[in-house]
């Protein structure tokens, strides 16, 4: 028999036969972060940027930027988002540099920004750091994991993350493989399967609340993206 094989963020297009493409729509949580960034930004302006504006980074921005939008819509509010306009915005142009993390996290907040979405791997731990340094004044969304976990030293600067929950994808390819389901799709992690969530770490109830019931209507399709 032949071997089967599973490669994470990455799907073939063509599927093929022995090898499963795990993508994830990440766009979903990112619209849930974005939602609950307007609930809670006390300057009416938030801010996200990215690594390289590449769609693997540019997903995560836009579904922040749809969430924000659709708080202004169902809340007649007006929060600004920095950083990223539907077609292009800040990137720091690398995943790496710590500094260019804290410069960019910097500049959005001295233009007002109270929350940032950096989406730019340890690039965001230099935002996470200069949120350290602020005295409470800017929080941070963290990006994949729950960071209030991984970048434990700043764990007091997150309020939320956006979940990638590669964990479950990878359980999911293995089991359809061992329940020999002949499965040639490539796996999509949504919210409905729970491939993508967020991971809630200062969020208060009543707005946790607005944003699960959001949850459930992307699940469910009510809510389009």
């Amino acid at each position: 028999t032949g071997l089967n094989y599973a490669i994470v963020d990455y799907a073939y297009d063509p599927p093929v036969a022995n090898a499963r493409g795990l993508v994830f729509a990440t766009d979903q949580p990112s619209f849930m972060a974005g939602y609950l960034s307007a609930a809670m930004s006390k300057t009416g302006i938030v801010g996200t940027f990215g690594g390289v504006n590449i769609p693997p980074v540019t997903i995560f921005m836009e579904g922040f930027r749809k969430g924000v939008e659709y708080y202004n819509a169902q809340k007649g509010a007006s929060v600004k988002l920095l950083g990223w306009d539907g077609t292009d915005g800040t990137f720091a142009g690398n995943f790496e540099s710590l500094d260019d993390g804290k410069n960019i996290a910097k500049s959005q907040a001295d233009e007002g920004a109270d929350i940032i979405f950096p989406v730019a791997g340890p690039v965001g731990l230099g935002s996470a750091q200069f949120a350290l340094e602020s005295a409470g004044k800017v929080k941070i969304i963290g990006v994949d994991v729950d960071m209030s976990v991984s970048n434990p030293d700043a764990a007091e600067v997150y309020i939320a993350s956006v979940l990638k929950n590669i964990d479950a994808a990878v359980f999911a390819a293995v089991k359809d493989v061992v329940e020999g389901n002949g499965v040639t799709d490539n796996y999509v992690g949504t919210l409905a399967n729970g491939g993508v969530g967020v991971a809630y770490t200062a969020v208060p109830d009543d707005i946790k609340a607005e944003v699960e019931a959001i949850a459930a209507g992307i699940a469910d399709g009510s809510i389009k993206l």
